[in-house]
Order: C-alpha cells, then structure tokens, then sequence
C-alpha cells in the first residue's frame, strides 16, 4: 500500500525542529535562532506584538529584513472574513471543485488525479469570491488565475538557497506577475485597502489551502476506504501536516521567555507541526502521535487547534473559518468515494511543506451516490 513519508524522518528544517527537545525554548544554533517548544511560550509569542515583531515579507520566505520592531509600522492585520464572505467561498468551492473532476474525467480519464494541480482552480476561485465579494464571475476568475500566477512566479524566489537578486530573472518574472495582479486589483471593487495589502492576503489564502487540501487527500488515500469524521479528518490533517509549519518574530527587546533570555534583535520560532505532537494537546496514544487517526477527536479531552495551526494573536491567519469550510467540504467529498494513493508521498520543504508528489485515483463508494 502507498504511504504518506513521515515528517520525523523528513530531515532538513523540518527534521531538525522535530528532534529539538518539546520542552521550554530550545536554540536551535549558538546564537539562534530560538524554538518556543511549549503551548505557553508560543502562545507569548505569538500574542505579544510590543516584543516579539512581525518579520513582514510575502516575498521570501524567512527573510526578516521587512521586521520594523521599533515602531512596528506598516505592519498591517487583517479582520477576519465575515460569515456572508465565508459562504460564498464555499459555495464557489463547492461548484468549482466539482467542475475541476469533472474535466479531469472528460480530459484524462483514466490518469491518476494530481491534488496539488486538481486544486488551484477551486481554491483561487473560492477565496477569491470570499475576499472581493462585490465583483462579477469574470473577474472574479481573472483575479483568481492571476493571484495563480503570482505565486508560480515566487516559487523560485521563496526556494532559492539565497535571496535572489533583484534585478535576476527570478525577480523580474515575480515583480511582473504582482504587477499584473495590482493593476487588476485597483481596478477592482475591493475591500478598501491598496491593492498590495489585497494580493498578499489573496496569494496566502491561495497557497496555504491548496497544500493542505492536498494533505488532507494525501491521509485519505493512505488508507483506503476507511470511513472518517470530514471534521475530524481535517484536524489530524492539520495537527500532523500543517502547511505553514513554522512562523517566525523577531525580538524588540531583550527578553525573558520561559527562562531563557533572549537579546534584541533575534528570531524567535513557533512550530505547529512541534505543538501537535505534544501528548498534553493532542488525545489518544502517545506513541502514535505520528500517524493519522482522524478517531482520536472523538473525545472531548482536547480541542483541536490547541497546537495553533492558524496562529494566534493580531497576525492570526485572517481566513480561518474560510479554509477549515474549504477543507471539511473535500473531506465530505472524498467520503462518497475512495480514495486511493498512485505513489508514495514525500515532503516539500521548499515553500511551507507540500505533498509532492500527491496523486490517487478515485472511485464510487459502495452505498454512496
């Protein structure tokens, strides 16, 4: 049977984080950067904005030269999306994710799904219509395939070893593409903030929902025909490969967190894929906190989200409610049909962590539709 790799033996970043000891604030370096390992310590972090600054800079990932700790200016949060905003991105969801099979189906029947490119369309459609509830379909799919591109074009500048620099074709292909996408947006109904604001908040909610779709498909086809809660299902997708797996701040001050000073000026780290494999926040076993058992939130000894896979704070990801709807929807989905994996999944670390590759195939369950 095909497999999901396991994210402890994925080496890296990601293996590194993992093996770090899951108590206290733990260096991961001689002078850095700091892992807040405990649900206190990166609650702090995360919650206190006077210390521990937001390192602003959509454009690559890990480069803290956006950090303005001093002032904290031009550091913007963005409100959550109202409920009316939430159900029309799950209502376009809805219908763009059925039109997507659907043309796989007519175009390459009999070729494995590929989730990583069977969910672009639906989920920059969705959130698309979430954040620009006021304009048409057309443009609704204008901005959608735009923001699209924006985020191919940072690709290679995110994964890059080294800041690409400016003036390198990396940089040239990602400052038209963004461009192109502002130039749209000024045009555009919007919620009343510059363009820019607008297409980091689209490319975000774009990119996030698409790896963690492709995960949540990725566990449901690591085991074929098991029948799970679509609400549990998302949570342990959440809790074992959460797509934005670490964040960063940067210390204003010198700081005590947990005991261990921390000077000015310095990253410190907090990992939801760490957090969720802390048996004092997650149910069940704690030696098969690694796997995938979507029944272990059948108990109310825990709430899901304790590990902060949506962050927390003024800088909490703004679409929360948006693409937990999204992702339950392609679980109750993927209910009526089973799932099955083409090939084995690795991990990708290049941008967040992505199932690569994720292919299946698909068939009608037995007394479903």
């Amino acid at each position: 049977m095909r497999h999901v790799g396991s994210a402890e033996s994925a080496g890296g970043r990601l293996g590194a984080v993992l093996a770090a000891p899951r108590s206290g604030v733990v260096p991961l370096g001689s002078s850095g950067p700091w892992l807040a390992a405990t649900p206190a310590a990166a609650r702090r972090v995360l919650t206190d904005p006077a210390v521990f600054d937001f390192p602003g800079d959509v454009t690559r990932s890990g480069d803290l030269s956006g950090s303005r700790g001093d002032t904290r200016s031009g550091h913007v949060t963005f409100p959550p999306l109202t409920p009316d905003q939430v159900a029309a991105g799950v209502e376009t969801f809805a219908r763009e994710w059925e039109a997507a099979v659907a043309a796989h189906v007519r175009e390459l029947r009999g070729e494995p799904y590929d989730a990583m490119v069977l969910l672009r369309r639906p989920v920059a459609r969705s959130t698309t219509a979430a954040v620009l509830p006021s304009v048409d379909a057309r443009s609704r799919d204008e901005v959608a395939d735009l923001v699209l591109a924006w985020i191919d074009a940072l690709a290679p500048v995110i994964a890059a070893r080294r800041p690409p620099r400016r003036w390198s074709r990396a940089r040239r292909a990602e400052h038209r593409a963004r461009l192109a996408l502002e130039d749209v947006l000024a045009a555009a109904p919007g919620p009343g903030q510059p363009p820019e604001l607008t297409a980091t908040l689209l490319a975000a909610g774009v990119q996030v929902p698409i790896a963690a779709g492709a995960w949540l498909l990725a566990w449901l086809g690591g085991a074929p025909g098991r029948t799970v809660d679509p609400v549990h299902a998302v949570w342990e997708t959440l809790r074992l490969t959460p797509p934005t797996w670490i964040t960063a701040r940067v210390t204003t001050t010198a700081v005590d967190l947990d005991g261990v000073t921390i000077p000015s000026g310095a990253v410190v780290m907090v990992s939801p894929l760490l957090l969720g494999r802390l048996e004092t926040l997650v149910p069940g076993d704690p030696a098969g906190l690694a796997g995938f058992d979507p029944d272990r939130w059948r108990t109310a000894d825990q709430r899901p989200g304790a590990w902060l896979p949506f962050g927390a704070g003024p800088h909490a990801c703004p679409g929360r409610t948006l693409g937990l709807a999204q992702l339950v929807r392609l679980a109750q989905w993927a209910g009526t049909h089973v799932i099955t994996l083409s090939e084995h999944v690795g991990i990708d670390q290049s941008r967040g962590i992505r199932p690569s590759p994720c292919r299946f195939t698909v068939a009608p369950r037995e007394g479903g539709p």
